[in-house]
């Protein structure tokens, strides 16, 4: 399997996420990352463009409680569904899913029971939602503690894109995000931006094939700790990029789904750009569309978890 082995094809199915301030004064919080040495974005950095291109301010997502409802030990925040992100907190004893429900498309998600607040991206665009806490019953059955509803109208298409969440976990004292703010600075526009962050993470985290084989269903990626061991898989360059490329201001999904050959569970990125084109290597970005890049692929992973770098088949979004 690509950096999403056998044993953790659950990892991009599942469930959770990270939190930080939507905009108003809520703290922001991560995951626990390990520490990282103070990055240098000199090391592994191609020949760049002079600088010019300057980032818009980071958007965050955060966790809001004077303004969440709910009952049974569990609460939604609704506050920032127009910058699209949902959060949610529960204290239970019982095992926790998050579900987001968009029509019949239905994302579920790990929401730990020690009230640690999570957030979630709103993915599937304007419309009628419906958000649950569901708390397992016996094996893989759950029961509904509490659930709101929401129409939603988002600000923009990308803010879900722009934003933290549990699979694009970092905030604004991340050392990625201050990698990512120095590589855009030498950057001359957005395009630029992207190919230097593109080339950084493609030269200089390599595949980690030991965790690949042993990462287990539920494992969620730390864009910090990927960028201080310098290793990783599929899932963790996919985060990096997500991390670096938003806190940029550049629209990022992190994408899970099939390769070929052999139907391989992987994850990659799909970026947005305002500007002409960004051509680096084997890839062309054009204007106001979506393009994919697969940095695992471009790393030089083995093909074993990567594929061939044709066929995808998108599955998820986040």
């Amino acid at each position: 399997m690509p950096h999403i082995p056998p044993a953790a094809r659950l990892v991009c199915l599942g469930l959770a996420l990270l939190l930080g301030a939507c905009g108003a004064p809520a703290a922001t919080a991560q995951a626990g990352s390990a520490p990282a040495a103070e990055p240098t974005a000199s090391a592994a950095l191609p020949g760049t463009t002079g600088g010019g291109y300057t980032a818009p301010p980071m958007a965050e997502s955060g966790f809001h409680p004077e303004a969440a409802a709910g009952e049974n030990g569990a609460l939604i925040d609704l506050s920032c569904v127009a910058q699209g992100v949902v959060a949610a907190s529960a204290e239970n004893d019982h095992r926790l899913k998050f579900q987001v429900v968009y029509g019949e498309t239905r994302y579920n998600y790990d929401l730990p029971g020690d009230g640690t607040p999570q957030v979630f991206p709103l993915q599937s665009g304007d419309g009628s939602y419906t958000f649950r806490v569901m708390q397992n019953t016996t094996e893989d059955k759950y029961v509904e503690i509490c659930a709101v509803q929401a129409e939603v109208t988002l600000e923009s298409e990308f803010a879900p894109f722009l934003r933290p969440s549990q699979y694009v976990n970092y905030g604004p004292d991340s050392d990625c995000v201050a990698l990512a703010a120095d590589l855009a600075a030498r950057a001359a526009d957005e395009a630029g931006a992207v190919a230097n962050i593109y080339a950084y993470i493609r030269d200089t985290i390599t595949y980690d094939t030991a965790k690949a084989a042993t990462v287990q269903s539920g494992y969620l990626p730390d864009p910090d700790e990927t960028l201080a061991t310098g290793q990783g898989i599929c899932f963790d360059y996919a985060a990096l990029a997500a991390a670096m490329l938003r806190s940029q201001g550049i629209p990022t999904k992190l994408i899970t789904g099939y390769v070929s050959p052999g139907d391989l569970y992987h994850a990659w990125n799909m970026i947005w750009l305002e500007e002409s084109g960004w051509i680096t290597v084997e890839i062309e970005a054009p204007a106001h569309s979506w393009e994919r890049i697969d940095l695992t692929f471009a790393a030089g992973a083995p093909g074993e978890f990567t594929g061939d770098g044709t066929g995808y088949t998108d599955r998820l979004t986040y």
